[in-house]
């Protein structure tokens, strides 16, 4: 009990010794008023915003390639079709020696992550026409652009639920072998014509059979149309991997007393997607609206809608008595707009430069110090929250500050395959993203587009 006193005790004392302290090692400076820095919040919803049409892109040679027929209720009607150029087995391509019998020939079309639309009730009818122009690999083709097709000869055709993530069982036809059983990954087969496939590959002219160039020549390229079978149908946009999507021709080589099965396999050496899309009504009405700044605003992927925006009050700022210390933009899909169909995962902002191209804003810029990344830079949708938002401190600044002018600035979806890349930052329009998002602009509602300026004065 002596010692538990004495530890008592010498605890209290250096309490109370500690607690007399008012400064240690010059830590913890008192606050002068005089000097002291606020930082202030001010919520700007003075920012005009309108729905506009999105740029058409180049569609050749994509990772993911867009085929469908959706029907939105909010924004309309959207097409994508294929336009594919054919390549040779090998080359020059050498016909097998016999007799040749054609079992079958399948187009193989590979699916890709990114299915948007109604998978589940929604049935679709897929046709292959031959084209009348060719479809050369040499040519950037863009996603507008209107094919020459041969509409009366229908090269292959099926009536399928877009089962995008099911692998599939085929039967492996191996040459000089036993033919096998194999499960595949998730992929889309269609009856091809064998009439076509004998008349161009395996009854065709050593000259045709020499090299792509003159066998593109003679059978110009393919064209694959999707429809929903039912016009209640809601559909959908399908994403492909054309690079290794192919035909298959499975034939029968009877040379004398030798009977083989083999395949011999066309790629498609060029691809590309041409997108329509129709819309409805009100998006028509927005479209053609001369009005400065608009309540609901409509952003949608596959090159077809984005919003402009800009904020003229900024000059109520004087870039003489303020730092800006955090400016983000914040907004809101329209309540009840993301039932059925999800809003777009990412957004993009950009701006235009001087000879009016596109070009990074600077709080997302790679050559910019002020850069903070694209988790900083933001444009994610936060599902919790149910919202977008952008870090443009930079940006922002550099307008009060007459640094940069605003040649136009927009927001609008981008390819989602970008959020984790190592750029992470993207403002091309994309097509590999069929998502759309109905936004709340500028109708002063709890939902409205704002900007959140965090900022000092400075005292002089």
């Amino acid at each position: 009990m002596k010692f538990f006193r004495l530890d008592l005790l010498t605890l209290l004392i250096s309490l109370f010794i500690l607690n007399s302290c008012k400064r240690q090692d010059g830590i913890g400076l008192g606050v002068n008023e005089s000097n002291q820095i606020n930082g202030s919040l001010v919520v700007d919803t003075n920012i005009t915003i309108r729905t506009e049409i999105d740029s058409s892109i180049v569609t050749s040679g994509l990772s993911k390639t867009p085929m469908g027929d959706f029907a939105d209720p909010e924004f309309g009607g959207t097409k994508a079709d294929l336009a594919l150029g054919l390549g040779l087995p090998s080359v020059p391509y050498t016909v097998p020696a016999g007799t040749l019998t054609i079992d079958s020939a399948v187009m193989v079309l590979r699916y890709a992550d990114g299915f948007y639309g109604d998978s589940i009730a929604s049935r679709f009818k897929v046709n292959v026409y031959q084209l009348k122009e060719k479809a050369s690999s040499a040519i950037s083709y863009y996603s507008n652009r209107k094919w020459q097709v041969d509409s009366t000869l229908i090269l292959g055709s099926k009536t399928f639920t877009a089962h995008t993530h099911d692998s599939v069982t085929i039967a492996l036809i191996r040459s000089a072998q036993v033919d096998t059983i194999q499960k595949v990954g998730p992929q889309l087969r269609i009856a091809f014509s064998k009439k076509f496939i004998y008349d161009n590959l395996l009854n065709a002219t050593g000259t045709q059979l020499a090299s792509n160039t003159t066998f593109l020549e003679a059978v110009k390229g393919l064209y694959v149309t999707l429809d929903r079978e039912h016009p209640t149908d809601a559909g959908g946009i399908i994403q492909l991997k054309l690079d290794s999507s192919r035909i298959d021709v499975f034939y029968k080589a009877v040379n004398g007393a030798t009977i083989d099965t083999a395949v011999a396999t066309l790629s498609f050496p060029s691809y590309s997607a041409a997108v329509r899309h129709t819309y409805t009504t009100t998006i028509k009405a927005a479209l053609a609206s001369t009005t400065g700044s608009q309540n609901d605003i409509y952003l949608q992927g596959l090159a077809g809608l984005r919003a402009k925006v800009s904020f003229p009050g900024l000059e109520k700022l004087n870039p003489d008595s303020v730092v800006l210390n955090r400016v983000e933009l914040v907004i809101s899909p329209r309540p009840g707009s993301a039932i059925p169909y999800a809003p777009l995962a990412k957004l993009g902002m950009y701006q235009l430069d001087i000879a009016n191209q596109r070009t990074y804003i600077q709080d997302s810029s790679p050559s910019d110090p002020r850069n903070g990344g694209p988790s900083v830079f933001g444009g994610f949708y936060n599902k919790t929250k149910k919202e977008y938002r952008f870090i443009i401190t930079a940006y922002i600044q550099d307008l009060i500050l007459k640094k940069t002018k605003d040649y136009g600035t927009f927001i609008a979806p981008v390819d989602t395959t970008v959020i984790n890349s190592a750029a992470g930052v993207d403002y091309s329009p994309t097509v590999q993203n069929a998502a759309r998002t109905k936004v709340v602009g500028s109708d002063k509602s709890p939902y409205s587009i704002k900007l959140n300026i965090i900022y000092t004065k400075i005292r002089k």
